[in-house]
């Protein structure tokens, strides 16, 4: 059976170490234990980088060692995701100044993951965004993608 293919954006990597919301911290701390495991495909973008590359060293340190733990694809910007994103922002999906936002979901989109992994919910996890990128994933002949939050792909242990 093949493995899903997941899209990290930056904010599931960073609440790893999210202590002033434990609950998020946890949940995100055990799906990156299937992460560890090799249970999906993962991938990331270089706007993920580039974030982490922003944050302070001791977090970008933490955030690189937790990285380091895992196996994941790195995927290349490209012409096409350039225009995809355009459509984005012209289809309302976010506006302008969200385009890091866009871009984790054009990147997702482009190179056919199944899902996006976010805590980003004014942004990313919402019906508005999921909507709004589905009508203009169809204008583009692009497949539905799923957008989710940690928790929901995290199983219930059966007592």
């Amino acid at each position: 059976m093949r493995k899903l293919k997941l899209y990290l954006d930056t904010s599931t990597i960073s609440h790893l170490f999210a202590d002033d919301v434990p609950d998020k911290m946890a949940d995100t701390n055990k799906l990156w234990d299937d992460f560890v495991s090799g249970k999906y495909e993962l991938c990331i973008s270089q706007v993920v980088v580039d974030e982490i590359e922003q944050c302070s060293e001791q977090k970008r340190n933490q955030l690189i060692a937790k990285m380091q733990l895992i196996e994941f694809e790195v995927l290349p910007e490209t012409d096409t995701v350039k225009a995809l994103a355009k459509e984005y922002i012209k289809g309302g999906v976010l506006k302008e100044k969200s385009i890091a936002d866009c871009l984790h979901i054009v990147y997702a989109v482009v190179y056919s993951c199944d899902v996006i992994v976010s805590w980003n919910f004014k942004h990313l996890v919402n019906y508005k965004t999921i909507n709004k990128v589905k009508i203009v994933n169809a204008m583009n002949r692009y497949g539905e993608i799923g957008i989710v939050s940690p928790t929901m792909l995290l199983e219930e242990d059966e007592e």
